[in-house]
């Protein structure tokens, strides 16, 4: 299978489901930004149930920007805020310390572009997986593509109905079960066991 979808922020189970079972990839990186959107965000299971990170970016004033123009904004703390959330959701899951070295890194650095920090996001996660990740990126926009599966609605959560199998998460016994969050979710809570959960899942 042939897939085009987007490169997201720490991108849903989803993302990485449709990715794990497809023969190529390809992201689409000539779309418009847009808001409300997985582009700058992600969802975590937090103390309090379901959280969302969100990445500030610098909008341009009344034109349509492309995505992979557009820049992060700069006057907010968020990295150390979402690495600190990340803490406090997943320091007690089972492979919380074992990945952290690998992902806190994305976190002290200073990206000026959105984009290049969700591919810098897409190579740790992969690492982390142990899975290969082989793509290509467009060169230019197409609503309609054919021969190719276009997951590229996952990037809107509004859109993305997709339903997985549970798997023990660390307040699920406070909140129960949360579905298709971002890969972190599973990666911490499931390890290198997550991979094979992400070939067996359907979208």
């Amino acid at each position: 299978m042939n897939i085009l979808i987007h490169p997201t922020y720490f991108p849903s189970i989803s993302h990485f489901v449709a990715m794990a079972q497809a023969e190529t990839i390809t992201f689409e990186v000539e779309d418009n930004f847009q808001k409300q959107t997985n582009r700058n965000r992600m969802y975590i299971y937090s103390p309090n149930g379901l959280q969302l990170l969100n990445i500030p970016v610098k909008h341009a004033e009344g034109t349509h920007e492309k995505f992979k123009d557009t820049k992060i904004e700069q006057a907010f703390d968020w990295r150390k805020q979402h690495f600190k959330s990340l803490e406090a959701a997943y320091r007690t899951s089972p492979f919380f310390e074992y990945f952290e070295d690998d992902i806190r890194p994305l976190f002290e650095k200073k990206h000026t572009y959105m984009m290049d920090l969700n591919f810098e996001a897409l190579e740790i996660v992969t690492g982390c997986l142990g899975m290969k990740l082989n793509y290509s990126k467009t060169t230019e926009y197409f609503k309609e593509v054919p021969d190719v599966k276009d997951y590229r609605y996952l990037v809107n959560g509004k859109k993305d109905t997709s339903d997985f199998e549970p798997y023990t998460q660390v307040f699920i016994d406070k909140h129960g079960y949360i579905n298709n969050l971002s890969i972190l979710d599973l990666l911490f809570n499931e390890g290198r066991y997550a991979l094979d959960y992400l070939k067996n899942q359907q979208l």
